[in-house]
């Protein structure tokens, strides 16, 4: 055994303790009441960095900070860029959590908080992974950058500001991204492709002011009405979406990766009751679950603000009605031009009498796909193998990480994405969780990582 993995195994229970310091921090970075949260977190994250033995520092601009670390100490060999995200999501609703959220609780072999999948504790591996070599005087078998903003969960572009302002701050050989997950309890995975986004805010105009419906009903236009109409309008019964040339450009996986899908331990049924938990699942009837969580483009309505919403009845024509809705894209559908397809058939689709407008919310992202053939994905795939025992399965997500396509398709940086937590992790939901054995197989699988990809010889760069 190196000594930086009996480290990591000696320091086992401190390595956790930490985590639970970082995660009592409520830096949710959707909410201004937190942004104190936020800039505290920011700071311990730095300060962190700089306790392990990277030069740590805040990164500051527009938006929440980001902290910032490097490790230069390895001349001509090569660098990993590591990225992860200090921010959380919002805890609500609180009395759907066991115990209380910024108070991290060990429980059945699983440590609960928010913030411990997603992403304090995926990231927190990479950091002692690094602490194993340098507290051991093990040099690092490549330079290492690290970066970790505070805006991916409310959608902020301070990370991308920072990678187009000054793009050679975070080019490397490789870059890292933890933020996927495992695919079953021991079985790691490496993501190969992400779904993009693209999310709007429709907003229906009626009548000048509230009205009474005694009054009025009948003759005033009622926005949640053309509201529905138009939302009932863009999927059929099969869940397809009906935007014309929506698809146009969607392309099926390959017909191997298909077939690999096929032999991964899903079960359809422990997922429609364990994680969806729904009386049962919908999609396009032609596509199996897995391609319709990794493959298939979707359209899904995320709240309609408006009106009366209080106990009790107001009869009211409400003024304006609204709805939040996202589109999730995948290879090779581009964001502007799926907003504009999305808008036009809007627009289409209002009834009269109304007024509508259709706005952007947040920021968009590409789809990525990854080339598994890459030196830094054999250096993964190694490196998980020979820590859990097990090849890593080869998936996709149908979730969206905006930071890759900066790295992968922008700066060109080979991007591993992969990660620690569970199906049942409960990300952005009550009873968040990091299963604690994974959280320190992680470790030991970065340790490895890091020494495969640097016998991999690649010249230096950055």
């Amino acid at each position: 055994m190196t000594a930086p993995l009996a480290f990591a195994r000696a320091h086992a229970q401190e390595f956790e303790g930490d985590l639970c310091e970082w995660l009592r921090i409520p830096s949710i970075s959707t909410l201004s009441a937190h942004r104190s949260d936020v800039e505290r977190a920011a700071r311990w994250t730095a300060d962190h960095l700089r306790a392990i033995g990277l030069d740590g520092r805040l990164i500051a601009g527009e938006g929440h900070p980001l902290a910032y670390g490097e490790w230069r100490g390895a001349p001509g060999r090569p660098t990993v860029l590591a990225y992860g995200h200090y921010d959380v999501q919002p805890a609500d609703p609180l009395d759907l959590w066991t115990t209380p959220p910024f108070e991290p609780t060990r429980r059945g072999g699983s440590l609960y908080a928010r913030g411990a999948a997603d992403n304090k504790g995926q990231i927190f591996t990479f950091f002692k992974a690094v602490e194993s070599h340098l507290a051991t005087g093990t040099p690092l078998p490549v330079n290492v950058k690290v970066l970790v903003e505070g805006e991916e969960e409310c959608g902020g572009r301070a990370v991308e500001a920072y990678i187009r302002s000054d793009p050679d701050r975070v080019r490397a050989d490789a870059a890292l991204v933890l933020d996927s997950g495992m695919f079953a309890p021991g079985v790691p995975a490496i993501t190969l492709g992400l779904r993009g986004i693209v999310s709007a805010e429709v907003e229906v105009a009626g009548p000048a002011r509230d009205l009474h419906s005694g009054l009025y009903g009948g003759t005033a236009p009622n926005p949640f009405l053309a509201l529905a109409r138009i939302i009932a309008g863009l999927t059929d019964s099969q869940h397809r979406i009906l935007i014309p040339r929506f698809y146009d450009r969607v392309a099926l996986p390959e017909p191997a990766e298909r077939t690999a899908w096929t032999r991964l331990p899903f079960d359809e049924a422990k997922f429609s009751r364990d994680e969806v938990g729904g009386a049962g699942l919908v999609g396009e009837p032609e596509y199996t679950i897995l391609e319709r969580l990794w493959a298939r483009p979707t359209l899904d309505v995320h709240g309609m603000p408006g009106g009366f919403t209080g106990e009790g009845m107001k009869t009211v024509i409400p003024a304006r009605a609204s709805a939040k809705i996202s589109m999730r894209l995948v290879p090779h559908q581009e964001p502007e031009e799926i907003f504009d397809l999305f808008e036009g058939y809007v627009h289409r689709l209002a009834p009269p009498a109304v007024r509508l407008v259709v706005r952007p919310l947040m920021g968009s992202a590409a789809p990525v796909l990854i080339d598994p053939r890459l030196p830094a994905i054999e250096a993964a795939r190694d490196a998980l193998a020979e820590t859990f025992g097990r090849e890593a399965a080869l998936i996709r997500s149908g979730a969206t990480v905006p930071i890759v396509a900066d790295l992968a398709a922008r700066l060109g940086i080979p991007t591993v994405v992969t990660g620690w937590s569970l199906p049942d992790a409960g990300w952005h939901g009550p009873d968040e969780k990091l299963d604690l054995d994974h959280f320190h197989l992680g470790i030991e699988a970065l340790i490895r990582f890091l020494e495969r990809f640097a016998e991999s010889n690649i010249p230096q760069r950055r």
